[in-house]
C-alpha cells in the first residue's frame, strides 16, 4: 500500500514491456497520479499492464504550474508516482526540480529500484564497474565535444555516455581522437529490444563496423569507455619527441601527429596524445 503525501521515482522499462518490477506496478496501481514526461507515450505502458491511474505531465521545463500541481497533491494527503519516457527518473531524464522541491518541503521520497540503461549496459559489457563515471549525452557541437573529451582523458574509471541515433558515429570518432583510436570500448544499442547489439574492440574498430553498417547507427545508445591506464602514458623515444615538436611549429595538432607517425613508425594516437597533453601543460 502506498503512503500518503509521498512522491514516488518509479522506473519504467528502457525496451521491453516485461521489464518492470512488481512493486513498480503495484505503486502505479496506488497512487493518487502519476506525472509522466510524455503522457501519450505512458499510456501505452500502463494499457500494456492494465493501469487506469491518471496521467499528468511533468517535465522539469515545464514550469512553475507542473510542480506546483504535483505539490497540491502532496499537501492534500495524495501519492504522486513520476515516471520518464524509458528507464529511471532524473538519470538524464526530467524529475530534479520537482525531486528537490518535494524533498525541501518536507514530503517523503521514495525510490523504486529498477530499469536503467547504464547499469544494464555496463552488467554486460566486460569493462572494470568497480569504479565508472556517467557522464550523460556528450554536447552536440563538434568543438564542445572534442573539449568535453579531452576533459576525461586522463580519468581511470570507466566512462558512460548516451548517445543519439543522429550523431553516433561523429561521436565515437571525436572520442577516438581525443581519447586515442586504441582505447577499448563497448557500444550497446537497442537495449532489451528485437535487435539489441553490443559492439565491442578499440575505437578505431568500432567506428569502422559502425560506418560500415547502417544499422548500427540506429536506436538509442550506451557507450562505455575504458578508463585511461598509465600504460597509455608512455613517453616518446627523443627522436619521435623532435620530429613532433617541429612540425607542431608549422602544423595543427592532429596533422602534425599523422605526419610524424609516417615519419617514425610511431602510432599515431600515441603522438596526438603527447601532444595534446604538452599543449595543455
Amino acid at each position: 500500500m502506498t503512503n500518503k503525501s509521498a512522491l514516488y521515482i518509479v522506473p519504467t522499462p528502457i525496451g521491453n514491456l516485461s521489464d518492470i518490477t512488481l512493486r513498480a506496478i503495484e505503486v502505479l496501481r496506488e497512487v493518487s497520479a502519476i506525472a509522466a514526461e510524455d503522457t501519450r507515450h505512458s499510456a501505452k505502458l500502463l494499457q500494456h499492464h492494465g493501469i487506469g491511474t491518471p496521467l499528468i505531465s511533468y517535465h522539469d521545463h515545464g514550469g512553475e504550474a507542473q510542480v506546483e500541481r504535483i505539490l497540491n497533491k502532496l499537501s492534500r494527503g495524495q501519492s504522486v508516482a513520476l515516471i520518464s519516457d524509458a528507464g529511471t527518473p532524473l538519470i538524464s531524464d526530467p524529475g530534479y526540480r520537482v525531486v528537490s522541491v518535494a524533498r525541501s518541503k518536507g514530503f517523503q521520497v521514495i525510490p523504486i529500484p529498477g530499469a536503467c540503461a547504464l547499469i544494464t549496459a555496463l552488467s554486460a559489457a566486460g569493462l572494470p564497474s568497480d569504479r565508472f563515471s556517467f557522464e550523460g549525452f556528450p554536447p552536440a557541437k563538434h568543438q564542445a565535444r572534442l573539449s568535453f573529451y579531452s576533459e576525461l582523458n586522463r580519468d581511470p574509471r570507466t566512462l558512460i555516455f548516451y548517445e543519439s541515433t543522429h550523431r553516433i558515429e561523429e561521436s565515437i570518432d571525436d572520442m577516438s581522437e581525443s581519447f586515442g583510436g586504441d582505447r577499448r570500448c563497448v557500444v550497446a544499442r537497442e537495449l532489451t529490444k528485437a535487435f539489441e547489439t553490443f559492439l565491442e574492440g578499440s575505437l578505431t574498430e568500432v567506428l569502422a563496423r559502425i560506418r560500415e553498417d547502417s544499422n548500427q547507427k540506429k536506436g538509442e545508445f550506451v557507450v562505455m569507455v575504458d578508463g585511461f591506464s598509465q600504460e597509455d602514458d608512455d613517453g616518446l623515444d627523443p627522436q619521435s619527441e623532435r620530429v613532433l615538436r617541429v612540425l607542431l611549429e608549422e602544423l595543427p595538432l592532429k596533422q602534425a601527429s599523422a605526419i610524424a607517425a609516417k615519419i617514425t613508425g610511431e602510432k599515431k594516437n600515441k603522438l596526438y596524445q603527447w601532444a595534446l597533453a604538452q599543449k595543455e601543460a
